[in-house]
């Protein structure tokens, strides 16, 4: 009986922490959705609430890391447990990221509401949509358990790569017709980076759910949709 209460104790802290870390993400994903809100509505004080609010993700990450410590502490978990608990450190580790870069990109976009609105910045939501998309798909498979379903999300970043790549293309060949738009397209390319990192973090989560589940390492090679490092000649047009 007192190993029966044990493990249901066990198996309900996990469950506590794996809802704390799903909430978390949830904020991660909704403060990305409210900067590109306010990136299109140009709206400072909008903006600097969504900077502000990062402090909430903030904590449940600080919160999340002393449960993984208690738990480790209090119950030794061994095996998939073990994984389990470890990989909760990780992905909340991953979501504080997401929230850190989703916030950047409402922090850049007051001073780029100051600058004339330049056509690129269009792209700004597409890139967006690709990465909340990743982040509430592998935040639900990691609920679930569902290693095929974090596989799929860490297949799929190529296409966010991808559409990375596209606007940092369209973005230099903006710049190079008219130099007065270089300061707001630099602006949107680190928006763009930060998108495109936080699609990297949510590949991050994809690997620690499949760790955990099957207890094997996702060790296959990834196709790479970016490829800004690559030389890129923009063609010049009349405008």
């Amino acid at each position: 009986m007192g190993n029966e209460h044990t493990i249901k104790s066990y198996d309900d802290e996990l469950a506590r922490l794996t809802a704390e870390i799903a909430r978390m993400g949830e904020l991660a994903a909704s403060q990305l959705e409210a900067a590109i809100d306010v990136v299109e509505r140009r709206d400072e004080r909008a903006a600097q609430r969504v900077v502000d609010n990062d402090e909430a993700i903030d904590a449940l990450e600080h919160e999340t890391s002393h449960d993984v410590v208690r738990l480790l502490a209090l119950r030794a978990p061994m095996a998939r447990d073990l994984r389990e608990v470890f990989a909760a450190l990780r992905i909340a580790a991953d979501i504080e990221r997401i929230g850190d870069y989703a916030a950047n990109v409402a922090k850049r976009s007051i001073p780029l509401s100051m600058a004339a609105p330049v056509a690129p910045a269009r792209g700004l939501r597409r890139l967006s949509e690709l990465a909340t998309v990743a982040v509430r798909k592998v935040l639900d498979a990691y609920r679930t358990r569902d290693a095929q379903k974090a596989h799929e999300v860490w297949d799929e970043d190529v296409h966010l790569d991808e559409a990375y790549t596209g606007l940092f293309r369209e973005l230099l060949t903006y710049m190079m017709e008219d130099p007065r738009s270089i300061t707001a397209c630099t602006h949107l390319l680190f928006m763009a980076k930060n998108i495109e990192r936080i699609g990297d973090h949510a590949t991050n989560i994809a690997e620690n759910v499949w760790f955990a589940v099957t207890g094997e390492p996702l060790q296959m090679p990834r196709k790479k949709g970016d490829v800004t490092a690559e030389p890129v000649m923009p063609r010049l047009g009349n405008r």
